[in-house]
């Protein structure tokens, strides 16, 4: 007889949660795709090369990775046209699975947005896919640095008064988790992309994650991971 996979639950503890928003708590990667395919052709690349390096990075990190030999004033004119064309082009946007139920039973615990979006596309992106900002956000106006580099996970533990060994982070691409990792975080990996980069646990959407509070007065979260 073939065997039968048991459902597994993990739990996860943390005082606080920092989310990514693209491919975590948004599928925007129409949008990604539409944009940096005109790029790729622009410059004569090769697009299935060019969407392995973009995603959770900031446009002119990526483009760096792309044209070493560019200079970097150059990028981060290019990345401003990018994200211009990305914050007015919000079709097919939508919502991970789960999404809303799952921000909103963090409306009154920890949490925070850490995006290599800016403020202009991370309201247009959660605005299309129907999803409330949280209060405490880390955009790229925030930061000196693009994922991987752990600064803004760092910035969103220190804006929630959270040491980053008590924060969770929701990641689905291989800067973030990288990112999450160096600033000495666990990470929950969401989505197809996310399991190859080594989370600590991985889910397909957010439908499989339930929050709630200890309820013993201690700040602690406590964070069912449901596998299959």
């Amino acid at each position: 007889m073939p065997m039968t996979a048991t459902p597994t639950t993990t739990v996860l503890t943390a005082r606080a949660l920092l989310l990514d928003m693209d491919g975590t708590l948004v599928n925007s990667d129409a949008v990604v795709e539409r944009c940096w395919h005109r790029w790729s052709e622009r410059h004569g690349l090769d697009f299935d090369e060019v969407i392995k390096v973009v995603h959770g990075r900031q446009g002119y990190a990526s483009m760096a990775a792309l044209l070493p030999e560019r200079p970097m004033a150059e990028n981060y004119a290019e990345n401003r046209e990018m994200l211009a064309q990305e914050t007015a082009d919000v079709e097919g946007v939508v919502p991970i699975g789960g999404a809303a139920a799952f921000m909103a039973s963090l409306a009154s615990l920890p949490h925070a947005l850490v995006t290599s979006a800016d403020t202009a596309l991370a309201k247009a992106r959660m605005g299309a896919a129907g999803l409330d900002l949280p209060l405490v956000q880390v955009t790229a106006e925030s930061v000196s640095a693009s994922k991987p580099d752990p600064e803004g996970f760092l910035k969103g533990a220190a804006e929630l008064g959270v040491d980053p060994a008590d924060c969770l982070v929701f990641e689905d691409s291989e800067a973030g988790i990288a990112a999450g990792r160096a600033a000495g975080m666990r990470v929950v990996g969401v989505g197809p992309r996310a399991a190859a980069f080594g989370p600590d646990a991985h889910v397909l959407d957010l439908r499989q994650i339930a929050v709630e509070a200890a309820g013993d007065g201690s700040g602690e979260l406590r964070v069912r991971v449901h596998g299959a």
